[in-house]
């Protein structure tokens, strides 16, 4: 047990649990359960939202497995990483005001409930929620399997108890406080992540004898690091040209990001966390992946890369600084399993279980089920964490680009295009999921681009022709700005 280390990331939990039991309150004397454990009753100012996006984004791959990538790969895979700068102004931009007042609108707590009332199909909803459960099975345990890699690397623990006491931990305080307090611990877990990054960057820079001399070592390691095409050239333009539709644009179509899009007060809100979100996503992920290279010049023959943030921060800082920087891998794998936690039970919960098994459940009822579902979705996925690939980078991009090719057109064509109709929207999602997992399965990366680029392309071909093909069938719902 490295107690110097550890001491600061156990008053970094000790206050999470903090907030998590001031948010219960909430939960407790709310009069709207739904509302306030799947929504915080839409009460997010500009800094809490721009940080819930940032934290619930930035995640295990952000701290741990791109940084491991970039290792192994070098430069190139920072100029891919970079595709993240505009996240935040995407989301926003593209969904805007018009989501959040479509969504108060419907009433909707879930992306579920924004599809359910502008298509007003239970095919829609049912094939939201299996995409949901199937793709962020993936995404939830490269997470948990980043955290248990980060407590291993800390205490010394074997994968397995180190796996259980994290997954024990997130999943008692997502129970405990809801989405109020998963946002605002999203606040907290953001600052820390950009002063970890600060912090680590300047050490690691320190550490190598500064930038001249670290560029200089990894020229003399592999010249290939240094280069925009990484090692090998297999980072091809095309590829990496790619990853704007993956981690750029395409994330308008995270569940996870667009639900934090109807959650915001008022429009000064949105406008500020675009400035705010946009400057420290550019930040951290420069930062971090950056540090994933020069980290080969500073500590070479790191076997497992997934390990190389811990130990590279326990090498070039002192003890307690140590566990500071750790905190931020850690707020970021929390952020995003409580969001994807939240985002599962509210799938299964408010979407399937109250809409087609028990309409008039009581609140009493309604709280006992989701609990129990997020305490069973943890369960699952621990099961699912006990044989950790080397890299879980891999893990949450394929989640992305499922959630993607199902989700983008339904939500941007209701929004935008009266004429969408429900037609359209299982077409989309069922030709997205279908050719998404059979390029990943049976030809990955086709002509040379990210496999998430073709089933975008297939699925908004799917809506527009049977949006057109049946629109005598369906009248169209129309989309109102005000």
């Amino acid at each position: 047990m490295n107690w110097p280390v550890i001491t600061p990331l156990l008053i970094f939990l000790i206050t999470i649990f903090a907030v998590g039991f001031w948010a219960n309150q909430y939960v407790i004397k709310t009069h709207s359960f739904v509302q306030e454990y799947f929504l915080g009753e839409r009460q997010l100012g500009g800094f809490i939202l721009a940080m819930t996006m940032v934290a619930t984004y930035g995640s295990a791959s952000s701290f741990i497995g791109g940084p491991g990538v970039a290792y192994t790969q070098g430069l190139g895979w920072v100029l891919l990483a970079m595709a993240q700068l505009s996240t935040g102004y995407f989301v926003l931009m593209v969904l805007g005001k018009k989501f959040a007042i479509m969504a108060r609108k419907y009433e909707a707590v879930t992306l579920i409930d924004f599809l359910k009332g502008r298509y007003q199909s239970d095919a829609v909803v049912i094939l939201s929620a299996l995409s949901i459960i199937i793709f962020l099975f993936s995404s939830m345990t490269a997470q948990w399997i980043g955290g248990a890699r980060l407590v291993e690397s800390l205490t010394g623990m074997s994968y397995t108890a180190s796996l259980l006491i994290f997954a024990a931990s997130v999943t008692l305080f997502v129970i405990v406080g809801g989405f109020r307090a998963v946002a605002v611990t999203d606040a907290v877990q953001g600052v820390v992540m950009f002063t970890g990054t600060l912090i680590l960057f300047v050490a690691t820079v320190k550490a190598g004898g500064g930038m001249d001399h670290i560029m200089t070592k990894l020229a003399a390691q592999n010249p290939d690091l240094i280069t925009p095409f990484g090692v090998g050239h297999g980072l091809k333009p095309v590829y990496v040209s790619s990853f704007w539709i993956l981690v750029g644009v395409g994330v308008a179509g995270l569940p996870q990001i667009t639900v934090r899009a109807m959650s915001y007060k008022n429009s000064q809100a949105m406008h500020r966390a675009i400035i705010i979100g946009t400057i420290v996503v550019g930040f951290i992920m420069l930062g971090m992946h950056l540090i994933g290279v020069m980290a080969r010049a500073v500590m070479p023959g790191v076997k497992i890369p997934d390990t190389v943030m811990p130990l590279l921060s326990m090498k070039v800082l002192p003890p307690f600084f140590a566990g500071i920087v750790l905190a931020a891998p850690m707020a970021a794998i929390m952020s995003t399993v409580d969001a994807l936690l939240i985002l599962v039970s509210s799938a299964l919960v408010k979407d399937i279980y109250l809409n087609y098994v028990k309409r008039n459940a009581s609140i009493k009822h309604i709280k006992a089920a989701s609990f129990g579902v997020t305490a069973a979705m943890g369960i699952i996925v621990v099961l699912l964490s006990l044989s950790p690939p080397n890299l879980i980078v891999w893990l949450n991009l394929f989640s992305f680009g499922g959630l993607e090719s199902v989700f983008i057109w339904p939500v941007i064509f209701g929004l935008y295009w009266k004429k969408g109709n429900k037609y359209g929207a299982v077409a989309s999602m069922v030709l997205g999921m279908g050719s998404y997992i059979l390029f990943d399965r049976l030809h990955p990366n086709p002509f040379g681009m990210h496999t998430v680029v073709l089933p975008i392309l297939i699925s908004c071909a799917g809506f527009i022709a049977a949006s057109l093909l049946f629109r005598h069938k369906a009248a169209a719902i129309p989309v109102k700005t005000e």
